[in-house]
Parts: C-alpha cells; structure tokens; sequence
C-alpha cells in the first residue's frame, strides 16, 4: 500500500512538472525555432520557411510586390550582403533582401527579404525627409533626382529636389559591404529670407513581428535612449497607447525581429526626439528627428544619420558599437540578465565552429571543456554525495532520537556533518553552476543567426530547430505530424536514457518517494525537452554521457566508495 501511494506521489509530481513546464515555456520561455525538416517515409525533407505566415509569400503576394516595385523609378542595391532598390518617389529604401540567408533549407530557397514596398502586402520601409514652416517641402510623391543608377559600396548615390523656391534637398546615401547605409540630409538656401527645417528618419512596417514575443526574448520596437537600452515596448502597446515618446542625446531605435534589425541611428552628439508610434493607416513607425536648424540665406544645413538593415550578427554588431561609437548596438540582440556572460559563451562556440567547421562538433567540444573545467568540482560533489549514503543511518537515528527537539536534532546532524567532514551543499555547486551555461547556450540557439540553419550530423539539418526524427510517427513511416509536445525525437531520448544511466549509478536515495521521482524524471524530462533546439538536446546528451564517464572513473578508482554506498542503499 505504501509503495502504490509512493508511486502515485511520484506520478502526480511529474505531471506537475511536464505541464507546468510546458504553460511556462509557451509564455516565457519559447522552446526553439519552428522545425525547420521532417521526416517522411523515412526521408527527411526541408519544410518552406517555418512559421511563416503561408500567404505572405503566395504568388499573388509576390506579384503585387513585384507590380509596386516596377511602377515606380529606382536606383539599385548591390552589395556583397545586401540586393534590392531605393524608390525614387518619397526617397524610401523599400525592396531589400539579404543575400547571406535563405527563408528555408529548401532547394533553391529564396533570400530572406527585410523590406518591401508601401501598396505590397508586407510593406515595410525606410524613408529619409524633412519638416518646417514657410516653404515647400518634399513628401511621400516627390520623385527625386538621382546621381547614379546604382548603390553599392565605394559608390554612393545622391537624391536632390528643388522646390522652385530657393531651397534645394540633397540625401547622399552610401552603403557598407554589410548592412549598414549612412545617409547626408542637407538643404542649400538659395532664396531672399532665412528658413526653419527639421530633418528626419523613419521605419515603417504594415504588420507586427511574426516572430514569438515572450519575457524572455523581446520582438518588436527596441532602441538605446541616453545610454540605456529600452525593452519595454511592444506591438500591442502601440495599438493600445497609440505612441511612445523619447527625448535622447544619440541613441538608436527601431525594430528587431528574432533574427533580423531595422534601426535608425542619428549622430550620437545630436539631441533628437524619438518615438515609436501606430500610423493612422494601422502600421507601426519608429522615426527619429533632430533640433530644427535656421538655414540663414546662402548656408547649407547638414545632418548625418545611418540606417541599419540586415541579421543581429554577433560580431558585427559590436563591430559597428566600437568603430562608429554606436551606443550598445549590441544590445538589438536581447541577451537577458546573463549578458555578461552569454556574449562569452557565443564567442567561444563560434571559435570553435570557425576552427572546426560543425557547430554540432563545436558543442561537443564545448560541453568536454565545461565539463574539464567543473572536473574538480564534480568530484568532490561525487565524493560527498557517496559519503552522505553512507552515514545515512545515523542520520536516521538522530532524527528518530531528537523527533520532538527540532533544534537539538539540527545541531547533532551538523555535528555529524563536522565529524565525518561531509558538506551536504557540495552537491548542488555543479548543478548552479552548470545553469547559467545551459540557459547561455539555450538562449545562443534561440537568438544568435549565426546558429540558424547550422546542421550537425545524419538527420540534424538545423541545430536551432527541434530534433525532425521521432519513433512516434514510426520515424516518418506513418502518414501524420505528431504535436510538439508529442514529437519526442532521438536525440531528447538519449537525454532521457543517459540521464536515467546516471541516476543508476548515482547511490540511491534512501527516501521512497524521492526514489520514486528520480525513477520517473529522466522520462518526464525526455518529453520536457522534446521540443527544444536539437543543439541544446545535444549538449545535454553529452554532458550526461560524460558524466557516466566520471562516475565509472571514479568508482573503478575508489571500489570501497561503490561498496559502501551499495551496503548503505540496501540497509536503509
């Protein structure tokens, strides 16, 4: 009766576990990318842009793109990262894609496109003008002059407008070999009298991120205002509040997708007004504008700000931060409270794919030298778990003996502890110390583009996404997708299977119930981890095989310490 009730103790617990975890991991903690393969009749086969919405790319949507685009005269795009056009009329960079990243594994998937024309139905643009009183300035239908025909590096294009009354409208747009534009707004003042403008920049998308937004990831607007990054506002804050307002010396803002970044970075010196805001036609716009500058007559007014379009790559966003003095740039990538600690992680696991060329190898590697450094560590937990089985019956008998004196029974087990030089927090160091490298690497695979895409070995096309390879459609074999939370794949089985290995080994524990629990939690935790990125499954696996390792080590090093623990689990 006692070990049906233990069971069921046992039971119910786990259930809290595995659907507790999963109501917190869908609001706070998402999972991984969407799955980015399958497996069907035992093939694998790329799924086209997962998680997209279906319609967003149908072959209405691109024609009507391609209709918006051609309707109206450009100058064209071309650099080593990025391909598209700037529209002439309203001096809007609207058609760009990125040429380093495809939407999906597909054969010839297309490159992933950030921006697309107002009239299409993902519109989503930058634009570059100016505001004041007393004088004709440029809108949305100016059409403007070009210098060139082509942007491309070491090639810049000049747009200019004359207003037929004196002042004339210059953007000098250039471009980097990556995804950064630097735009040279200037009015030259021709007239008879003095004249007030106030440049500007602005993004502007038709539709709300279709990446998850969550507590522990932010999608959606993001800037840096006076030295401090804002994470606070969302998509529907704005539909709801209408407007956010910032008043900032430098700065950037603009909106981050789970991989990709459109932000408008004014000079750093320049005091600018900023906001994110809903447009009355229902799209989300971020803009930023200088002080209004008095062009007296026969002055040029100058402004200097950038654009930035393009992936949250790692380094090139600390790249940009230092050598053109953009204020934590790095933080368009939403690290968390672990930053200072995250960034090194990534470091080290992008070394080691740079030197190896698998990022499933360069896990692996990863996970040997985390587990190298916590050797020590491990051991004396090891050790010190093994000696608290050991002296597991006086510890029973002072807790028979001192039952009604709960103070005396404290200090005769810390005497106990001091006797038999036993720290029973030893053995949860490894553990703390191992979480803030799981959630680094967790969070690593979620966010960093760099891990998007990345495949491993056999059935492992993309470390960032779910393991596509599951006994429960029978590998594929069985016409049917199964839920996530039911597309347990091989590598969380071996999670499950390694870590119930090192339970085995562990010495038992004396109390039914706990016993019970572990028995059960290396399979709920199989299921937990299912719809995880198959990286972090991997790293799991291995850290779990290495430890199996250790412990075999260390009981064929000390014999008496597994005949101990063995006598001390069967006389409890």
């Amino acid at each position: 009766m006692s070990d049906q009730r233990n069971m069921i103790l046992a039971i119910v617990l786990s259930a809290i576990v595995l659907f507790g975890w999963s109501f917190l991991s869908e609001r706070y903690f998402p999972t991984a990318n969407e799955p980015s393969t399958k497996v069907v009749e035992g093939k694998q086969v790329a799924l086209p842009k997962p998680g997209a919405d279906p319609t967003a790319d149908s072959p209405r949507a691109l024609r009507d793109r391609r209709m918006v685009i051609a309707e109206t005269p450009r100058v064209a795009i071309d650099t080593p990262s990025l391909s598209g056009s700037i529209n002439l009329r309203g001096a809007r960079v609207d058609d760009l894609v990125l040429k380093r990243h495809t939407e999906s594994l597909t054969a010839n998937s297309p490159p992933v496109r950030l921006l697309s024309p107002a009239g299409a139905r993902d519109a989503y643009f930058a634009g570059f003008g100016w505001t004041g009183e007393g004088l004709a300035l440029p809108g949305p239908d100016t059409v403007w002059r070009a210098s060139g025909t082509r942007l491309a590096p070491g090639a810049p294009v000049t747009l200019s407008w004359d207003n037929g009354q004196g002042q004339r409208f210059a953007i000098q747009l250039a471009v980097d070999s990556n995804y950064m534009f630097t735009a040279r707004q200037s009015v030259a003042n021709s007239g008879a009298g003095t004249v007030a403008v106030r440049p500007y920049s602005l993004v502007s998308r038709a539709n709300a991120s279709p990446d998850p937004d969550s507590w522990t990831v932010h999608i959606g607007p993001v800037g840096v205002f006076n030295g401090a990054a804002d994470y606070d506002t969302d998509y529907p804050d704005l539909v709801e509040a209408g407007e956010r307002r910032f008043s900032s010396t430098g700065g950037w803002l603009g909106f981050g997708d789970q991989y990709w970044l459109t932000a408008l970075i004014p000079d750093q010196r320049a005091n600018v007004d900023a906001s994110f805001r809903r447009s009355p036609n229902g799209a989300f716009q971020a803009d930023a504008a200088a002080p209004p500058t008095i062009v007296a007559p026969g002055r040029v007014a100058n402004f200097q700000s950038r654009f930035f379009a393009g992936a949250k790559e790692v380094a090139l966003l600390d790249s940009y931060e230092d050598e053109l003095g953009i204020r934590q740039f790095d933080k368009a990538i939403d690290w968390g409270w672990f930053y200072w600690f995250m960034k090194p992680i990534f470091y080290v696991l992008n070394w080691l794919f740079t030197a190896i060329g698998n990022f499933g190898v360069a896990i692996i590697c990863l996970t040997i030298i985390v587990r190298g450094l916590m050797f020590p560590i491990a051991q004396r937990q090891f050790k010190s778990m093994a000696a608290m089985r050991v002296v597991q019956p006086k510890m029973k008998a002072i807790q028979e003996r001192f039952k009604d004196d709960k103070p005396r029974q404290q200090q005769e087990m810390l005497k106990l502890y001091q006797e038999e030089k036993i720290n029973p927090l030893a053995g949860c160091l490894p553990i703390l110390l191992q979480i803030p490298i799981f959630y680094a690497l967790y969070k690593v695979l979620l966010l960093a583009v760099e891990m998007r895409h990345q495949p491993f070995a056999g059935w492992i096309r993309d470390l960032s996404a779910p393991d596509p390879l599951t006994p429960v459609n029978l590998f594929g074999f069985l016409p049917f997708t199964p839920p996530g939370f039911l597309a347990i794949g091989i590598l969380p089985i071996l999670v499950g299977v390694t870590m119930w290995l090192q339970f085995k080994l562990n010495p038992q524990p004396t109390d039914p119930v706990q016993a019970q629990v572990f028995s059960i939690m290396p399979w709920v935790l199989t299921v937990v981890m299912a719809p995880f990125a198959a990286g972090l499954q991997l790293y799991w696996a291995v850290s779990n095989t290495l430890t199996i390792l250790q412990q075999k080590w260390l009981y064929s090093r000390y014999p008496g310490m597994k005949a101990a623990t063995t006598e001390a689990a069967e006389t409890k």
